[in-house]
């Protein structure tokens, strides 16, 4: 089955992936193309002339269309939801029982605006219902290439439920628990966001890189997310967490005015401070405990007998949530969906789909699905754009050469990276031996907060002497402790609690990125680069080489080395 994916249901990062015969052909999104980040209001209908071009396929080709959202998983639960909040939030309550045909109109017209906007003209494909936790759970599980595994789905929320525990096992997803909203992880950890002075949605991973700075210990959110031993679950307190507009300290916020009453005022400008270090790392830890309190108390037995874990969800791409999950006694595998947030859902959907028709879904071992450029198309743009230019016969050995030099490159090429992270298609590199070179990145190039880490690509065959395992980590949604002696070799790629969150490149599955690494250890004497994704603080990654010229033109990014050609200032 030629399957069409498309996400996301609540008006942000929207996205599309294609699936052929159980392979994964296409996928990418929309926010690459729009330049808006997370594609907010948006559908994704550049995304889908993109799938369908790179298949060579038009839309009288695709036999379904696959939708992360079902209106039968928001009935099944509504009663249950409308007694939790009903207390807190009569009218939450009340709109979310009540207006379900109208929450369904909505999502049948997104769908359809998407395909008219795409080319599918009059033509409409079987459109596939699938609950939306069950979307981000097949997203992580199908594409493992395990045959069995405990699967965790935990984000904000999707159509009622936050959280989904459950097993894989062959084609078929078995659920074991659901939680509903408002008792939600996501929503938790994007409260605390807000207050914390960064965008709920985006600045989760701010939280996450904040909270080594600071000590848990010293503030104490047990009043606002705690585990219930009686109903085995997680409480959230709705007088804290995602409130409504009359308990907001700011209408545009979700965090409470209690908060602020206890607290202190919400967090402002870049510096890291007391009491708002502690205040994330305390968010961080209460992220983490609840979630091995749900491994344990519901995936043990499970755990037991094979050890392998696949997760996806917006909090799945919380690394240092993953680090703890990796080091627990029970888990031997874990395999991280790298989209794993609302846009993935398009992949998962489409999995799903393909899994219960009993097609063979073939694993994901890379993330390189969008979209490529040819060498005429980069020269044409460069030609155009001003700055000097040149050929070389060997891209690899001068990027390296600079790199060795303690120069900062960006990296263009092949086809563009699918989920938030670079790797190694569209990515600013430094040498990781040079201190200073994360804070000029910061401050010139990324223009963000001076404290925020960067992330190693590491050769695969030296992987397991600098991390301690051997455990593999393609997409960077792992975090790992650096060994001893490597911390001093490469400072610059470890985080201040001395973890890295690390990408394991293979030479067969990006030769080209392999041997620039390789020529760079053969010149500074370390299997390791520094990798960062090609954009400013505020834009999407990079996608056409357009969007790269106007990178480099705005910041101070001096070398791009984008396709065979290194552009210079």
């Amino acid at each position: 089955m030629k399957i069409l994916g498309l996400a996301a249901p609540f008006g942000h990062d929207a996205s599309a992936a294609l699936l052929i015969d159980g392979k994964l052909v296409a996928a990418v999104e929309e926010e690459r193309f729009s330049r808006k980040k997370h594609a907010k209001d948006q559908c994704p209908a550049e995304s889908v002339r993109y799938c369908l071009k790179v298949a060579g396929l038009t839309p009288e080709d695709i036999d379904a269309v696959a939708f992360p959202w079902n209106v039968a998983a928001l009935r099944e639960k509504r009663l249950e939801y409308f007694f939790r909040i009903f207390p807190s939030n009569p009218s939450r309550a009340w709109k979310k029982f009540f207006r379900n045909r109208q929450e369904y109109r909505g999502q049948a017209c997104f769908i359809e605006k998407t395909l008219a906007s795409s080319g599918f003209g009059g033509l409409r494909p079987k459109i596939h219902w699938i609950e939306h936790h069950m979307a981000h759970a097949a997203s992580s599980f199908f594409l493992s290439g395990f045959r069995e595994a405990a699967v965790l789905s935990i984000d904000g929320g999707g159509e009622i439920v936050s959280t989904m525990i459950g097993t894989g096992q062959g084609q078929s997803i078995r659920k074991i628990k659901e939680i509903i909203a408002p008792d939600s992880l996501g929503n938790f950890y994007s409260t605390m966001t807000e207050y914390l002075g960064f965008e709920r949605e985006d600045g989760e991973y701010k939280v996450m890189g904040m909270a080594p700075f600071g000590d848990a210990w010293k503030a104490n959110l047990d009043h606002i997310l705690w585990w219930d031993d009686q109903r085995k679950t997680y409480r959230c307190h709705d007088e804290y967490v995602w409130v409504p507009r009359s308990k907001r300290a700011r209408l545009d916020k979700v965090y409470a005015r209690k908060m602020v009453d206890e607290f202190g005022p919400e967090r402002q400008g870049d510096e890291l401070n007391v009491p708002y270090i502690h205040i994330a790392a305390s968010t961080q830890k209460k992220l983490e405990d609840m979630t091995i309190k749900l491994l344990e108390t519901y995936l043990s037995g499970e755990l037991k007998k094979h050890g392998q874990v696949c997760f996806a969800g917006g909090c799945a791409l919380n690394v240092s949530l993953n680090r703890v999950l990796l080091k627990h006694p029970l888990v031997k595998r874990l395999w991280v969906q790298p989209a794993s947030h609302d846009a993935g859902g398009s992949l998962g959907a489409a999995v799903y789909v393909a899994a219960q028709n009993g097609e063979r879904i073939e694993p994901m071992e890379h993330a390189y699905y969008g979209p490529e450029y040819s060498p005429s198309e980069i020269e044409a743009v460069l030609r155009s754009s001003g700055f000097a230019f040149e050929k070389s016969g060997d891209i690899c050995e001068k990027a390296s050469s600079l790199l060795a030099e303690g120069k900062i490159v960006g990296w263009f090429q092949g086809r563009m990276e699918w989920g938030p992270r670079a790797l190694g298609n569209r990515s600013i590199l430094g040498n990781p031996k040079v201190r200073g070179t994360n804070d000029r990145i910061n401050a010139i190039i990324k223009f963000r907060e001076k404290w925020r880490p960067f992330c190693p690509s590491i050769l695969k065959e030296h992987a397991a002497e600098i991390l301690g395992t051997d455990h593999p980590s393609p997409f960077m949604t792992l975090a790992f402790e650096v060994a001893h002696e490597w911390r001093e070799r490469i400072p610059e790629a470890v985080h201040i609690d001395g973890t890295c969150r690390p990408q394991i490149v293979e030479e067969r599955l990006n030769p080209r990125y392999y041997r620039l690494i390789k020529l760079f250890q053969q010149k500074a004497g370390v299997p390791v680069v520094i990798n960062t994704s090609l954009n400013r603080r505020g834009e999407a990654m990079v996608c056409s080489p357009q969007d790269a010229i106007l990178m480099f033109k705005e910041s101070g990014l001096e070398y791009l080395a984008i396709g065979d050609y290194l552009v210079k200032k």
